[in-house]
């Protein structure tokens, strides 16, 4: 019995004088009590509203009594795949199998299944028959409608009908969350079985509507946009776009309507519009809530859950992103307003951290999705939301955007002062571009004086120019002036830091000859990536939809996507034509592109020619016989 952690088993719930939980939470993550976890988090959000929860992490999907360990809950289950879509973490860009699982003890692979939030909740289904289902995290907020499945290559169904739940939960939820609760506690208090309880209508999340109820439309809010039919967005891909285009432009609370989505057979799926924001109070309740900020002790005998070593030294001060990277799905998860923890917060929790055991002075982050925004956009955003037509800064910067860094420096500085605090790094994204629209440089000479720990992570992504707009990044020019810049402040500091900086390989929009200016970029700056992203078409991003249908959404202009193995291949070697194992892969790619200039031993060329090879013929060596 460990009385700090939430129940795992009938004997704590004994223990702790409970006849049953309220909830009980399956997560396809091993139990990490800790805000950075979506699973823990909701888990004493509902505790501290008075409801008992036990957890269920990584059960064994083929024995259905794993998912009857804490009893039948009173009020239903809720079910998550994890902190990361279950495909993500199993298969790399490739589709080759990961090898470890940091979300898993001693990061062992396989202990959840592919596809876990289905998987989950057809066990519990079996486990106990009329009990609400309830599903959410990143799994289920990015595939909530029709969307395109990379692993499958085909367009997947609303994941609320595959997994059969009465539910879908998206973005953060913890708004909707707690209304949920509420109805369902009512309806058991009125002696009804929970699963009679009306659950329509709640902001952030997605009900079903059977063929009748669906054709009859009174269960359907007037405003609502009806998307393409799913059996359209299958059939064409220009359907499946414009549909994309609609999900696109409904993500903010303040202007996004209700949306459906009509299905085969006559069911629909009903999408109400994102939660609102929460206010400052409550955003930093949450991450005040008990947690032990550790995982398990159940798992310390396999040698304790990887994924916690990231986060457990750090800060999460805001959320939501309105850099609106075309490759990320936060604009569909979090959203583009920024929400942001008081400092008295931070502190606090700042102050908790130098007292857990391994603290050394460090803390190793402070930030969120981006970690330079502290405060919307500009005015309107606060108040009225994001734009639906345009993005705050590319491809060039909005004339209404307000860039300061003012509130996020005397933060820094504060946390700073902590007593037991030595430094105070920032290792979540910086976002570069909106860093040099303030006029105020205090913050970017703080930042290299005190905020890097030698390295400094960036992502320019890309070279071309066509390529990062269809990325939503800005001009190369625009990274090069922050790279002069930060190389000044550092010689004026006295220091020797670097940044690293990433890119993309075969992003929607790359052609072969895009590739090799990259390459040539690489090899006049002289930057020898070790790691590189292939490009990966996860679900719920701009980028993904560009990949399946060859079309930009937002423009409904076709996009030269490379999908072929071999194209794909040819472009990440380019990226990394020093290592030897890629010189046939990048010599075949110049070869294609008609770039033999490139291959040789002068200056310029990205590589040799082959060990048996002159000016690109093969030939055969000759051996002579050996005389005595």
């Amino acid at each position: 019995m460990h009385p700090e952690f939430l129940p795992v088993s009938a004997a704590d719930i004994q223990q702790r004088g409970w006849d049953q939980v309220d909830f009980a939470i399956v997560s396809g993550d091993a139990y990490v009590d800790h805000p950075s976890f979506g699973a823990a988090l909701i888990a004493r959000l509902l505790e501290s509203h008075g409801y008992r929860v036990g957890m269920i992490c990584q059960p064994d999907w083929n024995d259905i009594d794993a998912f009857r360990v804490l009893g039948r809950p009173r009020l239903g289950f809720l079910i998550s795949g994890g902190n990361m879509d279950s495909m993500v973490l199993h298969y790399t860009s490739s589709q080759k199998p990961r090898r470890e699982d940091l979300y898993s003890p001693g990061k062992k692979a396989g202990l959840r299944p592919n596809r876990a939030t289905i998987v989950y909740a057809a066990a519990v289904r079996q486990a106990y028959k009329k009990i609400p289902v309830i599903i959410g995290g990143i799994e289920t907020s990015l595939r909530r409608l029709g969307h395109y499945d990379y692993w499958s290559d085909k367009v997947r169904r609303s994941i609320l009908l595959d997994a059969k739940a009465d539910l879908a939960v998206y973005g953060m939820g913890e708004l909707a969350m707690i209304e949920i609760a509420r109805r369902l506690d009512a309806a058991s208090t009125a002696g009804l079985n929970p699963v009679s309880a009306d659950l329509r209508g709640i902001p952030g999340t997605l009900y079903k509507l059977p063929a009748q109820q669906a054709a009859e439309g009174s269960d359907i809010p007037p405003e609502a946009i009806e998307l393409p039919a799913f059996s359209e967005t299958v059939s064409s891909t220009r359907a499946y776009a414009e549909g994309f285009a609609l999900q696109y432009r409904n993500t903010d609370p303040h202007s996004a309507r209700p949306l459906v989505e009509r299905y085969p057979g006559g069911e629909a799926v009903v999408q109400m519009p994102p939660q609102m924001p929460l206010a400052q109070q409550e955003f930093d309740a949450v991450y005040e809530l008990p947690y032990t900020r550790r995982s398990h002790p159940m798992y310390d005998q396999d040698g304790g859950i990887a994924a916690i070593e990231e986060v457990r030294f750090s800060l999460v001060s805001g959320r939501g992103c309105f850099g609106a990277c075309s490759f990320c799905a936060l604009t569909f998860h979090q959203g583009r307003i920024i929400q942001a923890r008081s400092h008295a917060s931070l502190l606090r929790e700042a102050e908790i951290l130098t007292r857990l055991p391994g603290f050394k002075g460090y803390i190793h982050d402070v930030g969120g999705p981006t970690a330079n925004f502290r405060q919307s956009a500009c005015e309107k955003m606060a108040t009225r939301g994001s734009c639906t037509h345009r993005n705050c800064l590319a491809p060039t910067v909005c004339k209404s955007l307000k860039a300061d860094h003012a509130d996020y420096l005397t933060l820094l500085r504060s946390l700073r002062a902590v007593p037991g605090v030595k430094k105070v790094f920032i290792r979540s994204g910086i976002r570069y571009d909106y860093l040099l629209q303030d006029a105020d440089e205090g913050f970017f000479r703080e930042l290299v004086q005190h905020h890097v720990s030698g390295q400094l992570k960036v992502a320019p992504e890309h070279v071309s120019r066509s390529v990062l707009r269809l990325m939503g990044k800005p001009e190369l020019s625009v990274f090069q002036r922050f790279q002069r810049r930060f190389r000044e402040l550092n010689h004026t500091a006295g220091k020797k830091q670097f940044l690293v900086p990433y890119f993309i390989s075969s992003h929607p929009g790359s052609t072969l000859e895009d590739a090799i200016a990259l390459a040539e970029y690489l090899r006049d700056e002289r930057i020898s990536p070790q790691q590189v992203q292939d490009f990966y078409p996860t679900p719920g991003t701009l980028s993904t939809c560009m990949f399946h249908t060859g079309l930009d959404p937002r423009t409904m202009q076709p996009v030269f996507v490379p999908r072929s193995g071999q194209d794909k291949a040819m472009q990440r070697a380019l990226l990394q034509y020093r290592h030897p194992e890629n010189h046939d892969l990048v010599r075949r790619a110049l070869r294609q592109a008609g770039r033999d200039d490139l291959i040789g031993n002068g200056p310029r060329c990205l590589v040799p020619h082959g060990r048996s090879s002159r000016g690109g013929q093969s030939r055969k060596r000759t051996l002579k016989p050996h005389r005595k």
